[in-house]
């Protein structure tokens, strides 16, 4: 007789990176969890996550693309933010209990004044209504207890904040940011600056790193749509999180000893952190000092598909 456990459904091992466009209203480990089940993944990750009411690019890694995310969540992010102004929320967004009010009676002059002084780099008090831990657990669990926490700001810095649209109660700005800011706090800043508060109304993730949402995206619908033994193609490779750093070429014999975590003289002229490839296979990385020589720095558990260039 068959038990419970052989019973269960069997996921397959798949390797890749999907481009997502996140739907309004969801979490990001929900939208996680149902592109695994459609695609039938056994290991699933993502790359940094998205809020709820946020919507726009989250991208997923699958199988061996997994030991590559910190790729993305180091990267440099674009975003589209509607802020409205004359109230300011608990939680910074649309989702918060309003705490204050004010009368609304700002020039575009001002909101471009205010945008010139966050441009840089700014320190942020990081929200309450965050997922940002504080000895072991979420900020929000604090907050939602109503326990006060004193919070240590951090530095982080805005590229640009390029004004996209502007109406009497609201403006829409684009976003260009280090990792680690907060657009709500970004939102809050901006409205005790103008002097009527202010809180974040929509938010849409356009870019991160290399990858923008117009380039290639899916979303759930979309993905749902295509035949089950289809969907895999959807994936862009394993390699396509590292696809910036320089790529080299190793025999069989050194890829054999790369793999067994041997150090290895490389003449190519490369130094730093690189893509390792062997018999057109990825790898995985490696990094080349200044003598010349190889270490493995994350390797793949086999070769997985490659978009080498």
């Amino acid at each position: 007789m068959k038990t419970q456990k052989q019973f269960r459904h069997q996921r397959r091992a798949l390797d890749g990176v999907l481009l997502l466009d996140k739907p309004q209203g969801m979490t990001s480990n929900a939208a996680l969890q149902t592109a695994r089940r459609l695609l039938n993944a056994a290991k699933a990750g993502h790359t940094g996550t998205l809020d709820p009411m946020a919507t726009g690019l989250l991208p997923l890694t699958f199988g061996e693309a997994t030991k590559f995310s910190q790729m993305l969540l180091d990267a440099d992010k674009e975003y589209e933010a509607t802020v409205r102004l004359g109230i300011e929320t608990d939680t910074g967004d649309a989702e918060g209990r309003p705490i204050a009010s004010a009368p609304v009676a700002v020039t575009e002059e001002a909101i471009r004044a205010a945008l010139a002084r966050l441009t840089g780099e700014i320190e942020q008090i990081p929200p309450m209504y965050s997922a940002l831990k504080r000895d072991g657990k979420p900020l929000y669990e604090y907050a939602r207890a109503g326990i006060e926490v004193e919070l240590t700001p951090r530095r982080v810095v805005i590229h640009a904040l390029e004004l996209l649209e502007s109406g009497d109660e609201s403006f829409r700005v684009r976003v260009a940011c280090s990792k680690g800011t907060y657009i709500r706090t970004l939102a809050i800043d901006l409205g005790r600056l103008l002097g009527c508060g202010a809180h974040l109304s929509a938010l849409r993730r356009t870019r991160i790193g290399p990858f923008a949402v117009e380039s290639g995206t899916v979303t759930l619908a979309a993905l749902e749509g295509v035949p089950a033994d289809e969907r895999e193609h959807l994936l862009a490779p394993a390699d396509a999180l590292v696809a910036h750093l320089p790529a080299i070429a190793l025999s069989p014999a050194q890829a054999a000893g790369l793999l067994q975590g041997r150090v290895l003289a490389v003449d190519c002229g490369e130094r730093g952190l690189v893509r390792v490839y062997g018999d057109g296979r990825f790898l995985g990385l490696g990094e080349l000092a200044d003598d010349g020589r190889l270490s493995p720095k994350r390797l793949v558990a086999t070769g997985a598909t490659t978009q080498q260039s």
